[in-house]
C-alpha cells in the first residue's frame, strides 16, 4: 500500500499512546507523511446565548506547545502538526478532506454504555463522516499501561 498523508488526532490521553506508535509504523512502512492533529473545542452555547465553558481548556498556546511535544515515535518519518478549533469529530473528517488523506490512525476510549451516551465517542462520528478509512485502536488505558504521547521507549 502506498500512502501520501495518515491523520493521528490526539486529545493528549494515555489512550492514544499505542495508536501513534501505530500511526508512525504506517506512516514509516507507506511512505506517508504523518499529520498530527489536536482540535481545540469552542466553549458551547446554551440558552439565551450565554456560554458554557465546562473544564477549561488550556490556551491556545499551551495546546500548541502540548502538540509539538506529540512526535512519531520513529525519527524518520515526516510530520507535521495542526491545531484545529471546533468539534472535533468534524474538524478531524474535513482535514482529511482537505488534505486528500489516505487514512486516519486514533485511539478509543472504548466507552459503554450510559458513559458513551454522555459523553459521546469521537472515534465513531469521525468512522461515520471521514472520507478515508478510519482505524480505531483501543488499548488498556492507565499509566502503567503505555506511555505519554511523544516519549521514546527505551
Amino acid at each position: 500500500m502506498k500512502a501520501d498523508k495518515i491523520i493521528y488526532p490526539t486529545d493528549f490521553s494515555h489512550c492514544g499512546t499505542a495508536a501513534l506508535r501505530l500511526a508512525t509504523s504506517l506512516a514509516r512502512d507507506t511512505g506517508a507523511k504523518l499529520l498530527i492533529v489536536h482540535v481545540e473545542e469552542s466553549p458551547l452555547a446554551y440558552g439565551g446565548g450565554e456560554m458554557y465553558y465546562g473544564i477549561p481548556e488550556p490556551a491556545s498556546e499551551d495546546l500548541q506547545k502540548m502538540l509539538d511535544r506529540v512526535v512519531p515515535t520513529d525519527p524518520a518519518v515526516a510530520y507535521e502538526h495542526r491545531l484545529l478549533a471546533g468539534e472535533p469529530a468534524t474538524a478531524i473528517a474535513e482535514l482529511a478532506a482537505e488534505e486528500n488523506a489516505d487514512m486516519i490512525v486514533m485511539g478509543t476510549h472504548g466507552r459503554t454504555g450510559l458513559t458513551r451516551l454522555l459523553m459521546g465517542s469521537v472515534a465513531e462520528a469521525v468512522v461515520r463522516r471521514a472520507p478515508c478509512p478510519v482505524l480505531t485502536f483501543k488499548h488498556p488505558c492507565g499509566p502503567k499501561d503505555v506511555q505519554d504521547e511523544g516519549e521514546s521507549a527505551e
